[in-house]
């Protein structure tokens, strides 16, 4: 593997930062504009994106254009802090790794952003609804494109306030405003993890420049590098919802569809597999925290399908898909060098059709009034040929169907899996099994079948501004692993420290082989269940069922917060409260007692009257003879 040298940013380079001021311009400008930018602002706040997007391309050209060894650009824009031996600089590094990302955040972002212009249409405050999309990509953008980890931390943040603003979006919903907050309050648990563990890495290194870090990480001791590498999981699970931080996922299914499709597909959720992919140098001096990461990546794929298995609400179906589908992210990074660059392509497929999938489902709510439940559709198929066919081909890519873009990389993870861990391979092998299973009985609730709608409800193909992003991100869905498969190795090896190889198009592995017969079977089982001939009652029946209890409830996510940590809070707060009131009160309260109980006696003695004070001077001398006289006689 050529080693990666990292050059100065001239030309064109030199201009990259505009790929995050743009949106974050643009944001700012709506914001400040007010009601005055409502007649235009969602065709500026649409433009943004596709702006940076064609900036990227560009440099993506030039980058390719360049040397193996070539393909890390630093561009500094100014000195940040100065701090004894502390220097931080704020500025971008161009390379391999981060120039996909922003590929994939900008292209499926300016499609997101098209087809909200049709499906936010009569919205009254869709103009504020779009400054915080541009807020949401500038943020993205930032966090990948950062060349040291505390303006990563800066994006990390931007990317949790764009996502409270647009999850709590329809904030006079108590449920969007509940969920938000949730989204907020989870991800500051992930937060200190990433806080703590860059004021480590000032300790360490003396810096957070990626650069600094991966050179002085050979250095480290194995309890520092362990130490540092499950602190960066820490943050890696709150923003990525991964197991135990996954709980506030499926709520944030109250904002806009469009939210969804952007923090599943190209934003917020792959955040955390960035995290530890640009870490690599770090784990790879801590087999047990990366053993860790692939643990929690194996939980959460297997969670998330468990939870999809239970759900009626197209939305967090989906929802709880991403959970899995980022797990086996989690899982391939965990993996080391032979699953990094497997882990970042099956990123950038589920980008594509994770948000043909959500936009799919928000054409489908589209056409029903709002309506999320399953057990409502049926036979949409119809109604809703484009919409069916384009969702049809994220669905088919999802469960790896051959050739489509899921059938590459996911099986390139169970492979990498059963090199590192039987176990970690056999449980993948059944997450991809699951996955064909609830992603079927979505498709048959959905699409086949007869009607279930309500009476009043007429099913409607949507507008072009909205089925063209599903035509151009189905086109994704189907063709992404085939074009990338051969390349992404070999393109992202140099940046990630992989040694992932190439494989090609037609190459079948034995686990391949058996990847494949999984999946089938976990499709025959919804049909089975679901299929033709079966009724799907329009409400959802009472299950004694231990398993779709736990799935209908998220698997107690909520439930273990509230005992493990809601619980012991309050306790310990009342406690504190008790121990501040009772007991440091109650002293102070005390004495103080005693000392104005002792001023209230000798109060009496000021009477103001001076006879009294002549009779007490009488009186004291009195005493004081008689003192002196027994004195003498003794």
């Amino acid at each position: 593997m050529t080693p990666l040298e990292v050059t100065q940013a001239t030309g064109l380079f030199s201009l990259s930062w505009l790929l995050i001021a743009i949106p974050g311009v643009i944001a700012a400008l709506l914001l400040v504009a007010g009601k005055v930018s409502n007649p235009w602002g969602h065709i500026l706040a649409t433009l943004a994106p596709i702006a940076s997007f064609v900036l990227a391309l560009l440099l993506f050209l030039q980058l390719l254009g360049r040397g193996v060894g070539d393909r890390s650009v630093n561009l500094k824009l100014y000195d940040w802090i100065a701090v004894g031996n502390w220097h931080i600089e704020a500025g971008l590094q161009i390379d391999q790794l981060s120039i996909i990302f922003a590929l994939l955040i900008t292209s499926v972002g300016s499609l997101i952003h098209i087809y909200s212009i049709g499906y936010m249409a009569h919205d009254p405050n869709r103009r504020r609804f779009f400054a915080y999309l541009n807020l949401f990509i500038a943020a993205m953008l930032l966090l990948v494109l950062a060349n040291n980890y505390f303006a990563l931390f800066v994006g990390w943040e931007g990317v949790g306030l764009a996502s409270y603003l647009l999850i709590g979006f329809w904030q006079d919903r108590p449920t969007a405003a509940t969920a938000a907050k949730k989204a907020f309050v989870v991800n500051r648990v992930g937060d200190l993890g990433m806080s703590v563990g860059i004021a480590f890495m000032l300790y360490l290194f003396g810096s957070v420049q990626f650069s600094d870090v991966n050179a002085g990480a050979a250095n480290m001791t194995f309890t520092q590098a362990t130490i540092l590498g499950l602190l960066l999981l820490l943050g890696a699970c709150g923003k990525s919802a991964q197991v135990p931080l996954q709980s506030w996922l499926l709520d944030a299914m109250e904002g806009p569809t469009p939210v969804s499709a952007l923090i599943h597909a190209a934003t917020m959720v792959t955040a955390g597999v960035y995290l530890i992919v640009r870490s690599h140098a770090i784990f790879a001096q801590t087999e047990t925290a990366a053993l860790v990461v692939s643990i929690i990546g194996t939980v959460t794929l297997l969670a998330g399908a468990w939870i999809g298995c239970s759900k009626d609400d197209i939305k967090k179906v989906l929802a709880g898909s991403t959970m899995s589908q980022i797990g086996y992210m989690m899982l391939a990074a965990g993996i080391g060098p032979a699953g990094y660059a497997f882990a970042i392509f099956h990123l950038v497929n589920h980008g594509f059709f994770k948000a043909n999938m959500f936009l799919g489902a928000g054409s489908v709510m589209h056409a029903t009034d709002d309506d999320v439940n399953m057990r409502h559709y049926g036979a949409l198929r119809k109604a809703l040929p484009i919409t069916f066919v384009t969702f049809g081909m994220g669905y088919l890519a999802i469960i790896g169907f051959p050739f489509l873009s899921g059938y590459f990389s996911k099986d390139h993870i169970v492979e990498a899996a059963f090199d590192r861990s039987w176990i970690l391979g056999v449980l993948a092998l059944i997450g991809a099994g699951v996955t064909a299973f609830y992603m079927t009985r979505l498709m048959i609730m959905t699409w086949f079948g007869r009607d279930r709608y309500a009476d009043g409800v007429h099913p409607h193909e949507s507008p072009l501004i909205m089925t063209v992003p599903l035509i151009l991100l189905a086109i994704g869905s189907v063709f992404a692993g085939l074009l990338l498969n051969d390349w992404i190795g070999g393109w992202l090896d140099p940046a990630v420290g992989g040694q992932s190889g190439h494989s090609g198009i037609f190459d079948f592995s034995l686990i391949g082989g058996i990847t494949l017969p999984v999946v089938a079977i976990g499709v025959v089982i919804a049909i089975l269940i679901f299929g033709r001939g079966r009724q799907i009652p329009v409400e959802q029946p009472a299950s004694r069922s231990p398993f779709t209890l736990a799935g209908r409830n998220d698997l107690y996510g909520d439930a273990i917060n509230e005992a493990v940590f809601m619980r012991p809070g309050i306790g310990l707060v009342e406690g504190v409260t008790k121990t501040d009131t009772g007991g440091v009160d109650g002293a102070i309260l005390g004495v103080s007692g005693i000392i104005a109980g002792v001023g209230a006696r000798l109060r009496r003695w000021q009477s103001g009257f001076v006879r009294s004070y002549a009779l007490t001077m009488i009186a004291g001398a009195f005493l004081v003879g008689i003192v002196v006289v027994l004195g003498r006689l003794a």
